[in-house]
């Protein structure tokens, strides 16, 4: 099961550098390897998700390792590799460090009515205190269509707003395709289209995050930074959320925070 050689081989691929550096890369995995994975996921109502539940966000994650089974394991061990790590680098051009506690990554899903508003990540890893740099996310689905929405969006920095603008790009989420992309470019990124899927038929993808030496000026907040969306454009709760959840002293007590839904 060598995956960095995938790598090696997006080298050679131009990145597509609007709005932020980013490759899209199908047939990540072996097709056996990509079945594998999508069966190892524990199913939806299992009590051991951490569940993100308000009006910005509406998935299912998991990083304990504990719950992994091994194949699920033995990949997030690879991914977290030097040979894997180091085919990284070159790709992107930076030296990159994996993240093996899955610090916001590991298992997510997103069921019926699944969400996540364009946002910033953590630029600062709370425990590490380093700059987060790199997003590997794989999408499992085999049986989520492409009318069932959850595609991947890419909006271009608002400078006068300091904010999301011009959605440029939206990814769909096809099965065993990857996309890597760059988080220290002012990167929007989130849910362009709100999920709606049969009983079922769940959006699982598989997160990994990498890490390099903060760069000289770079923001010092260790959560991430959401943005409403246009119909939450004037709730003063949703905005009051979005600050509470971005701020280390409170995050913890909003995500559950129920409030009008877009």
């Amino acid at each position: 099961m060598i995956i960095h050689d995938k790598l090696i081989g997006l080298a050679n691929k131009e990145r597509n550098k609007e709005p932020f550096d980013h490759w899209v890369l199908d047939g990540f995995f072996e097709s056996n390897i990509a079945f594998g994975l999508e069966r190892d996921f524990l199913g939806y109502e299992d009590p051991s998700w951490f569940f993100y539940d308000n009006a910005i966000e509406h998935k299912k994650a998991l990083n304990n390792w504990g719950k992994f089974p091994s194949l699920t394991y033995r990949v997030f061990d690879e991914l977290c590799s030097p040979k894997f790590v180091d085919a990284l680098s070159r790709l992107v051009g930076v030296s990159l460090v994996a993240d093996p506690g899955l610090h916001g990554g590991g298992w997510h899903i997103h069921g019926d009515g699944g969400n996540l508003n364009p946002h910033l990540d953590y630029s600062i890893h709370p425990k590490l205190r380093m700059q987060r740099k790199i997003n590997i996310i794989i999408y499992l689905s085999s049986e989520l269509q492409e009318h069932h929405g959850g595609h991947l969006g890419l909006w271009r920095h608002d400078e006068s707003m300091n904010g999301p603008g011009e959605l440029v790009k939206e990814v769909e989420p096809r099965f065993n395709r990857a996309v890597i992309f760059d988080t220290t470019q002012n990167s929007w990124h989130g849910m362009s289209r709100q999920l709606s899927q049969p009983k079922g038929v769940f959006r699982k993808s598989l997160a990994v995050y990498y890490l390099t030496e903060p760069a000289d000026g770079a923001s010092m907040r260790e959560r991430a930074l959401f943005a409403p969306r246009q119909a939450q454009s004037g709730d003063e709760g949703v905005r009051d959320l979005i600050r509470m959840r971005a701020d280390s002293s409170s995050f913890a007590t909003v995500y559950r925070q129920k409030s009008k839904k877009d």
